[in-house]
């Protein structure tokens, strides 16, 4: 299936941990899209990294800049977007993830999101004494924003990346095609 030709731009939201970036590069290639994740967006434009960015300007001045990133990446035609975890708190990343394109839930269990991200000092959020239980925190927050944003929910547990892949296409397929 690679370099299969789908149209319209692919949004994927989950949690830190869920396979965002990594699926979102194998779905770009799949669908021949160019991939963009929000946070290397955010870290190539600002010259910081993002723990660097929480560090000076705190979540609310990170939330600024990933706001401004959003709206400008999904303007663009024939890409998959990789949104940082955080990103659909904000109404409006959520009104133009809606109105650009078709938005997929990569969803996994605390224990896999916590296995996966237990050793990355790269996400601010989880420098905390308990960060499973801020995982837990995060997914009784955001898993229910999530699922009403996304057009459709997949699991990524237990699957590698490329099952995970052609599942995506297949269900991208179906839902186009409908």
């Amino acid at each position: 299936m690679p370099g299969m030709k789908l149209p319209g731009n692919f949004f994927l939201v989950g949690l830190m941990g869920a396979g965002k970036t990594t699926v979102g590069r194998t779905l770009a290639r799949a669908t021949d899209k160019t991939f963009y994740d929000s946070d290397h967006e955010i870290t190539a434009r600002s010259g910081a990294r993002i723990p660097t960015i929480f560090e000076l300007e705190g979540e609310e001045g990170f939330r600024k800049r990933e706001a401004a990133t959003i709206a400008e990446l999904t303007a663009l035609q024939g890409i998959v977007l990789a949104t940082g975890g955080g990103a659909v708190l904000n109404p409006d990343n959520r009104d133009c993830l809606r109105r650009n394109g078709f938005v997929i839930y990569l969803r996994a269990s605390v224990d896999d999101l916590y296995a996966r991200t237990s050793h990355d000092k790269n996400r601010p959020l989880l420098q905390t004494e308990n960060p499973k239980q801020k995982l837990q925190e995060l997914f009784e927050i955001r898993d229910p924003i999530y699922r009403e944003l996304a057009d459709f929910v997949i699991d990524t547990s237990s699957q590698t990346v490329q099952s995970l892949t052609q599942r995506l296409l297949r269900e991208l397929e179906k839902k186009l095609n409908a």
